[in-house]
């Protein structure tokens, strides 16, 4: 079985870019106020979603490991 992650978005950061719909159509939506949401909270790890994250243009998107919540992205400095 794979890894699990817990998804955040920082919806105080987000500008609403719409950047995370482009890389992941199916884990993120934009509401009316064009401010994102992962469509579930805790995802299983892929490709598209580690996309979504790195493409965010303010690094609005936290990933975390949904056992540990250790941090996957953004990378610690």
């Amino acid at each position: 079985m794979g890894d699990r992650w817990s998804v955040e978005v920082d919806r105080g950061v987000c500008i609403g870019s719409g950047m995370c719909v482009n890389h992941a159509p199916d884990g993120f939506r934009l509401d009316s106020a064009r401010q994102s949401h992962p469509v579930d909270p805790e995802t299983d790890a892929n490709e598209r979603v580690l996309a979504a994250a790195e493409g965010c243009p303010v690094e609005a998107i936290t990933l975390a490991l949904a056992d540990s919540g250790e941090v996957v992205f953004p990378p610690e400095d």
